[in-house]
């Protein structure tokens, strides 16, 4: 599992093979991001209980996750 604190792991692949794979703290959906792409990530969020939280737009998730692009999900690892 990678290590430090508040790990981030972003994009719609990205983020559905690590909330397969590793505990995850919250996931973040931005809004306006395609409802079949992320829909996925919700469900399998939802089933494990964790924390979804939804960002207006895919340039405000981005730019908290530091990235120069818009992301539709990203999530933080326990």
């Amino acid at each position: 599992m990678p290590e430090g604190d508040n790990q981030r792991v972003v994009g719609i692949k990205q983020t559905l093979k690590a909330l397969k794979k590793y505990e995850c703290k919250v996931v973040y959906i931005a809004k306006e991001a395609d409802k079949h792409l992320v829909q996925p990530i919700i469900d399998l969020a939802e089933s494990k209980a964790i924390e979804i939280v939804y960002m207006d737009t895919m340039k405000e998730l981005g730019e908290f996750c530091r990235i120069d692009v818009g992301a539709a999900a990203a999530l933080e690892l326990k």
